[in-house]
């Protein structure tokens, strides 16, 4: 059996755009593979789980038997993909119980395959995150978001070094059409005929890239 994605999609901050980021690659894996399993780590709304309520359930990592709950269900190689949607909140704790517990290796021994992606900022709190991911994650499996919307320019230097997928800036009045709780990008794809509109390119555009991505990380696989 080939190994089973784990994305964790991830920042210390709020507001960067991190749960349209998780809903982007859910409807990208669901409509590619037929189906996904999200988890929803957030305090505050709309949360992945309002916007994807049939592939998606909530959980936590504030006690022993929610990490143990989350942890059981993500180490299991059963060649469904799962996202996590991991709320800035409990992203401190949640990267302290994967290191306590050799998350990184025992998925490895599993035939479990982690991808980080972090959704950067230019903060001092994502300047200093950042490191910390890149000694408890390999370098293969942690990809930089640049949302283009969030972060005006350049990112900073630190970020540059490793894997980066950039999600284009969408303008505003887009934005709020995208962040509507019925709103589905798959959907759109499947009724908008006219490819050639904005909107239409840019989920073409960020599904292209998750499928490069994926596609790049079963390649460095033995």
């Amino acid at each position: 059996m080939s190994s089973t994605p784990v994305y964790i999609v991830c920042s210390p901050r709020p507001l960067v755009g991190k749960t349209l980021v998780a809903r982007l690659l859910s409807e990208f894996l669901l409509l590619k593979n037929g189906t996904v399993s999200s988890f929803d780590l957030n305090l505050r709304e709309p949360t992945l789980l309002d916007y994807l309520p049939d592939i998606t359930e909530t959980a936590e990592v504030d006690d022993t038997f929610g990490k143990m709950q989350l942890m059981d269900r993500l180490i299991v190689n059963d060649g469904l993909a799962k996202v996590i949607d991991l709320g800035f909140h409990a992203f401190d704790e949640f990267f302290k119980m994967t290191e306590e517990i050799g998350f990184v290796k025992e998925a490895a021994r599993r035939g479990v395959a982690p991808i980080v992606l972090f959704v950067a900022d230019t903060d001092r709190v994502s300047a200093r995150s950042y490191p910390m991911l890149r000694q408890q994650i390999p370098a293969t499996s942690l990809v930089t978001i640049d949302n283009e919307y969030v972060v005006r320019g350049e990112l900073p230097a630190g970020f540059a070094d490793g894997r980066l997928l950039r999600i284009s800036a969408l303008p505003s009045f887009l934005k709020t059409y995208v962040d509507r709780l019925n709103f589905s990008f798959t959907g759109y794809l499947r009724s908008e005929r006219d490819s050639s509109t904005e909107l239409h390119q840019w989920i073409r555009q960020n599904y292209y890239n998750f499928r490069e991505l994926e596609q790049s990380l079963i390649l460095q696989r033995p």
